[in-house]
């Protein structure tokens, strides 16, 4: 899937698994100016120039093709703009060289010859005996051309046109750009899982919930114990934890991930049923933010594109999620992973204390463990025996394994997930054929609902505020596409019947939430704020961890870096004579 969502035309590789993750959206202009920097305005400049002043050679088609096959790709998927990096700056210092070399170093090599010997003018040659009022004026401006560049006065005021250039223009943008890579390399090298905050007291605090939860996993659960976690934590519960997780950022198995995210979002008791014969405990992240429930639609997806019977209508499982005012619908308040991340927060919520056992909490309560209760010992013995774990030799590290007896009633339920174009199997058959083009569909309908020339939306902006806890406590979330898109957002704090929305971008995506209230201040106006909205460049929808500008910092009363853009929605403009009289001549039922 990730191979062929850099041949089609739209942003969607039809399997959900891949679509959930940020960095395989195709790549915004925002997001080139923030991993190039200047080298994104140079590259363009550097390969006209190239391509226009110099002739071809063998060096100079290899970078004008690697060039051109690097933009593609990545304009596909955006964590490819790394391809792009050793061209934009090939192409970039071209765009810088080809100047100096015409105005300071051609200069000095006339300079110095000059003064080692005389320079002689070319004689005029032969004149023509028609036009010769032409042939005279072209003689005197080569004359006068030839003398200006190539006389000691033309070469001095060439290296000093050229230094000028150099001190003014072109170092401090160097300057500009060298903090500009060093503060970017220092954002991406700190610790992802720590970092500073400040509580409502006024108290700064490190919130290391994380490593915390994995230590703990390290010291107080036995050597042998499972970890069924969301394939996110994988590599940090095994490097940190020390423990077996049932997955990992190795995603290549479609189908286990989709057993995982069926697990978390079945029903709490078909959810026990499953994961008793798989795991010792359940880790999930809760306390807002990117925890588990923000990211639990695509795990219904990834879940139904391997066991329809989740959601046999509807691919994008659209009935898993939230209602008006953070209510959950049926099918959420019944998962698992909803009643692990609110039991003993919501006075409604509660755990069956026969299957699972609340064994540890983070301090700030970002990551919460449950030990589950009457583990299938047959069920652990048998995965642990080797002869089970179908090895390619004795002692082997490649073990694809198998699930364990007591779940094979599950794992007939699989539908193996087939893309539209298989190239190791082939064709995709009828039913899959199907689903796909039902995700799509839907998928399609989900975004033309928010393509600004349909849904647009009169918006006043009220301001930029860096907090969350600025925004009101009673508050809509809205993620994906829709928190990218002033008009989207917009849409959907009318759905809500809210009257305001507060935008922070990512690249294509973001977060947004709809409220009533007005933020408190105070207010912001940075570049952070300025940012615009991936729909429409008239608007600014703010900035969110890597989509913020590299001289954005985190503040140490941040949790996270955001810049909140707050738009009011305004009454629209009716049209009531066409919808009247269609309404009237061709009623509808109200379903």
């Amino acid at each position: 899937a990730r191979v062929r969502g850099l041949f089609v035309k739209h942003t969607r590789t039809g399997n959900p698994l891949v679509d959930s993750v940020a960095e395989h959206q195709p790549a915004s202009t925002a997001a080139y100016e923030q991993y190039l920097h200047h080298a994104y305005r140079l590259a363009p400049a550097g390969l006209v120039a190239s391509a226009l002043l110099a002739r071809p050679t063998d060096a100079r088609v290899f970078l004008w093709t690697y060039a051109a096959v690097a933009y593609y790709f990545s304009s596909k998927m955006a964590r490819l703009i790394i391809l792009l990096g050793p061209a934009a700056s090939a192409l970039g210092g071209v765009a810088l060289g080809l100047p100096v070399d015409y105005l300071v170093l051609d200069a000095l090599a006339d300079l110095g010859s000059s003064f080692l010997a005389a320079r002689k003018v070319p004689p005029p040659g032969k004149k023509k005996p028609v036009a010769k009022w032409r042939g005279r004026l072209r003689r005197a401006a080569t004359f006068w051309m030839t003398w200006i560049w190539s006389s000691r006065l033309g070469a001095v005021a060439r290296v000093a046109g050229g230094a000028f250039a150099l001190r003014t223009l072109v170092y401090p943008k160097a300057v500009e750009f060298k903090d500009y890579a060093y503060q970017l390399s220092e954002g991406l090298s700190q610790p992802s899982i720590m970092f500073k905050a400040r509580l409502m007291n006024g108290e700064e605090v490190i919130v290391d919930d994380y490593r915390e939860a994995y230590l703990w996993l390290k010291k107080k659960t036995k050597k042998d114990s499972r970890i069924l976690a969301w394939w996110d934590y994988g590599y940090q519960i095994t490097g940190i934890g020390e423990r077996t997780t049932l997955a990992d950022g190795n995603t290549w198995n479609h189908e286990h991930i989709a057993t995982l995210g069926r697990i978390l979002t079945a029903p709490e008791q078909e959810a026990w049923d499953i994961a008793r014969h798989l795991a010792d405990y359940v880790l999930v992240w809760a306390g807002g933010g990117g925890d588990d429930l923000a990211k639990s639609p695509h795990m219904a997806r990834i879940g139904n594109s391997v066991y329809h019977d989740f959601c046999p209508d509807d691919p994008t499982c659209a009935h898993f999620g939230f209602y008006h005012g953070g209510r959950p619908s049926p099918s959420m308040a019944r998962s698992l992973l909803y009643k692990l991340t609110q039991a003993g927060l919501q006075p409604s919520v509660e755990l069956d204390s026969s299957r699972w056992r609340h064994a540890y909490s983070t301090r700030f309560g970002k990551v919460r463990i449950f030990k589950i209760l009457n583990v299938s010992k047959e069920s652990k013995a048998w995965v642990a025996n080797a002869t089970n774990r179908l090895c390619d030799a004795p002692g082997s590290w490649y073990c694809p394994g198998q699930y364990p007896p007591a779940i094979r009633w599950l794992i007939a339920k699989r539908k193996p997930f087939r893309q539209l174009e298989d190239f190791n199997t082939g064709p995709q058959d009828e039913s899959a054929k199907k689903y796909t083009e039902a995700y799509h569909k839907r998928m399609e309908e989900s975004a033309s609902s928010r393509r600004p020339h349909q849904r647009k939306t009169n918006v006043r902006k009220l301001g930029c505020y860096r907090l969350e806890s600025q925004l009101p406590a009673e508050k809509d979330y809205a993620g994906g596409e829709t928190a990218a898109s002033v008009h989207a957002a917009a849409h959907f704090a009318k759905q809500r019947g809210r009257k305001y929305v507060a935008i922070a971008r990512v690249h294509s995506d973001g977060h947004a939430f709809a409220f009533d209230a007005r933020p408190s201040p105070p207010s912001v106006d940075d570049a952070g704020c300025a940012r615009e909205c991936h729909d429409d460049p008239a608007f600014s929808c703010g900035c969110a961890d890597a989509g913020c500008p590299a001289e954005i910092k985190r503040m140490p009363d941040e949790e996270y870096k955001r810049r909140w853009v707050v738009y009011a929605l305004e009454s629209q403009p009716s049209h009531k004579s066409a919808p009247s009289k269609k309404k009237a001549t061709k009623p509808r039922s109200e379903l």
